[in-house]
């Protein structure tokens, strides 16, 4: 048979498109071509695929015109994901296995020139969408892509080390797959290991600070902190995700598949909420997403866990901005004049800095900045973007009897344990957490007593507050009043929640 055909999967963002692997054999001058819209990193699959199967031991047709063509030809192919796909369609072309047998398979993986197999990004995301769309397809692929694909419950995943354990397969011809050791089907179990992080023991002090990292892990709020260099800020937000409540099994393979997009997930971080703290010098397009093909950003890497940017007024100023979207709604979309992709981003912001440039302003040490500089440092941060931030508190700078005198801390299990019963109060009441609240849902759900609104009211036109911050100092007093276990938000609800809606000097 001189034309076969291989399934075989694209990746565009967390989307996993069909993609036809066909390959037809003619007479004529011998050339390998390759059409439908391949990367450089396809076009050398010509070379690997020639030298795995002859180095394999099998016959590769290079006296022959081998055109190979993905389909759909408009859809963008990338990385070596299908070296494994067309060496199997040119084998078929040539008689060598069966290429009927091949069907309800779909493949993927990267040819060493000795034939081994090389692991492939974005094996979960692949899997998950297969599981999103209902596919019954078996997917074949290398050791470290199968494992994480099997992390999908329901998935259909074999395991194959060689490319001579894949052609054994087939050259028996349809039925039942026998297991061994090249040739391996993987069960669908996710890991029972539980999460560990930093403890918040370790920290010392900072009582106020403390307690507005649980208020934010309880409900979901966006935290910035203001403090003089080596007051504790990144210690503080280093433990941050330990205080969340586990991880549900789709928030674990949601987190996974973004991961998996950029070859940073392991095994060992399954279920383990991820903290991204990219440097202060990044771009915009590090922290939301970009390039072409669609890379997820660090704001998609911390779906579901904790984003940390600290020197917060360092950022470029282009990257702050681009924040305010995906702080609102949870997602991001890369518009390209050929494709667009949107990745998930419902990501925990947690910001520091410094209250000037020299950082010792109100510390009782000696501050070198004049009034110009430090309106200028702090005019760095927007006001939109500092509405967006539900919780701002002060870090101040530490005694030394204070820090070496003070016992350990309040540690992260007990504190995770009152976020986890404020966070399931919410989902009781409201489906999901209170920073999640928007228009009628905040008047039906906030329960606040006649003087708690009151009190919100002048608190609101003294200090001139906007609409949407408002809004969320009432977020903020109802998670407040959930940690407390009241059913209604009352004055000192709010008022607390009013403390941490502070203006930078």
């Amino acid at each position: 048979m001189s034309l076969s055909l291989v399934q075989s999967r694209a990746l565009l963002g967390l989307e996993a498109a069909p993609v036809t692997v066909e390959v037809h054999l003619s007479n004529g001058l011998p050339n390998f071509f390759l059409v439908g819209l391949a990367d450089t990193e396809v076009k050398e699959a010509r070379e690997r695929v020639r030298s795995a199967i002859l180095t394999s031991g099998l016959e590769f047709p290079s006296t022959r015109r081998i055109t190979v063509n993905m389909a759909p030809a408009d859809l963008p192919k990338d990385s070596g994901r299908y070296d494994l796909p067309i060496a199997l369609g040119v084998l078929a072309a040539t008689g060598q296995i069966d290429g009927d047998a091949l069907a309800g398979h779909e493949f993927a993986g990267e040819l060493s020139l000795s034939g081994q197999l090389r692991p492939v990004r974005g094996a979960l995301a692949t899997s998950l969408a297969l599981h999103v769309a209902g596919s019954t397809a078996r997917l074949v692929l290398p050791p470290g892509s199968a494992e994480e694909a099997a992390l999908v419950p329901g998935a259909r995943v074999v395991r194959a080390r060689h490319l001579l354990d894949v052609v054994a397969q087939f050259q028996r011809g349809p039925g039942s797959l026998p297991s061994g050791e090249g040739w391996a089907v993987l069960s669908s179990r996710a890991p029972a290991a539980a999460a560990r992080y930093p403890d918040l023991a370790d920290v010392r002090g900072q009582a106020g600070a403390r307690r507005a990292l649980e208020i934010a892990a309880a409900g979901g709020h966006s935290l910035l902190m203001v403090g003089p260099p080596g007051a504790g800020k990144s210690m503080l937000a280093q433990r941050f995700a330990g205080l969340l409540p586990p991880m549900s099994v789709q928030e674990a393979l949601e987190s996974a598949a973004v991961a998996s997009l950029d070859e940073r997930f392991s095994i060992a971080q399954w279920a383990v909420r991820p903290t991204c703290a990219p440097h202060h010098s990044s771009s915009a397009v590090a922290l939301v997403g970009g390039g072409s093909p669609p890379r997820p950003g660090e704001i998609s890497l911390s779906h579901h866990g904790v984003l940390f940017l600290d020197e917060l007024p360092e950022f470029p100023r282009a990257a702050l901005e681009a924040l305010r979207e995906p702080l609102e709604t949870g997602r991001i979309t890369i518009a390209r004049a050929a494709r667009r992709c949107e990745f998930p981003a419902r990501f925990q912001l947690v910001a520091a800095m410094n209250p000037c440039p020299c950082g010792w302003l109100g510390s009782g040490r000696s501050c070198r900045c004049t009034p110009e500089q430090v309106a200028r440092y702090q005019g760095k941060l927007s006001g939109p973007l500092l509405d967006r931030i539900d919780l701002h508190v002060e870090v101040p700078a530490l005694a030394p009897a204070e820090l070496l005198d003070a016992p350990a801390g309040e540690p992260t299990a007990a504190v995770q344990a009152r976020c986890e019963a404020a966070h399931a109060r919410a989902l009781r009441r409201q489906g999901h957490a209170n920073s999640a609240l928007q228009g009628e849902a905040i008047d039906a759900h906030a329960g606040a007593s006649l003087a708690a609104t009151g009190f919100l009211r002048n608190a609101a036109a003294r200090l001139g507050w906007s609409g949407r911050a408002t809004h969320r100092v009432l977020k903020v007093a109802r998670t407040i009043a959930d940690l407390a276990d009241s059913t209604a938000v009352d004055v000192e609800h709010v008022a607390e929640a009013a403390q941490y809606r502070r203006a930078l000097h």
